[in-house]
């Protein structure tokens, strides 16, 4: 790996496989710091495997049965819902109209709901550790795998995408072990603002070249300059944002008249 379309590659599913993994850890650590350590990871093990075995069959299903610039054009519109959903949530954000993302109250929330279930058993596990783990690990891991498949396919790289997932997971996994806690320090906030650009661009860029299998000799369509294509498509989606960010951005309240005067003048 050397080029800068590997580094772009690696960097791009690193930053959203972070965002994903410390979202999973939240739900783990809660689940196993409240109820039972052995079940939560027998639930992450199950996870595991149902995502090898969805990561194999999808990633096998794209890369044979469809053409190029199907292929392309199924991975763009892919892309763009994920990375529209990212983006508007993030723009909602940043503009004040939705909460920010809050590791440490997520947590909070799954150990007060994970303190208040019941105890069922089976299988000689705590099947709402097992369950709650199992959905949290698979659910994120599943958009994980998702990008995965969907940069690595169209770079031609699956190596480098998987490479820059991996890292993802072992970073987060350190992290864990040396903080004990969720990791409320990512900035997931801003890492999510910018996984939606990027991910909005790509799926641009691939919708567009992918539509060419519409037409009647179904070869893709060719963006004028190429993958330098990419910068202002990245700018333009950027200004959208800022510019929806600021209209939609909420007031700040004005303090109350009486507030105002009396620490105008000094006094309590």
């Amino acid at each position: 790996m050397g080029s800068s379309t590997d580094w772009g590659l690696a960097i791009s599913v690193f930053v959203a496989a972070i965002v994903e993994m410390v979202e999973a850890l939240t739900i783990v650590l809660a689940m196993g710091m409240t109820r039972s350590w052995k079940s939560t990871l027998v639930g992450i093990g199950a996870a595991l495997v149902a995502l090898t075995g969805f990561t194999t069959v999808t990633g096998y299903a794209l890369a044979t049965w469809l053409p190029r610039s199907s292929l392309q054009l199924v991975i763009g519109i892919l892309l763009l819902v994920f990375g529209l959903q990212w983006l508007r949530k993030a723009i909602l954000r940043s503009s004040g109209r939705k909460a920010l993302h809050d590791e440490a109250l997520i947590y909070e929330k799954q150990a007060k709901a994970a303190a208040a279930a019941g105890n069922e058993t089976r299988f000689g596990l705590d099947w709402f550790s097992f369950v709650i783990s199992f959905k949290g690990v698979f659910l994120e891991g599943v958009e994980v795998v998702f990008i995965v498949i969907t940069f690595g396919l169209n770079a031609h790289n699956m190596p480098v995408a998987i490479l820059g997932a991996v890292a993802a997971v072992v970073v987060v996994l350190l992290a864990a072990v040396v903080v004990h806690a969720p990791l409320t320090k990512v900035p997931e906030n801003t890492l999510k603002f910018g996984v939606g650009l990027l991910l909005a661009t790509f799926g641009t860029f691939w919708a567009v070249e992918g539509l060419g299998s519409l037409t009647p000799d179904r070869t893709s369509l060719e963006w004028i300059g190429s993958d330098f294509v990419l910068l202002p498509i990245l700018a333009g989606w950027l200004l959208l944002s800022v510019v929806l960010v600021r209209v939609l951005r909420v007031p700040v309240a004005a303090p109350k008249a009486s507030t105002a005067l009396v620490d105008a003048r000094g006094e309590v």
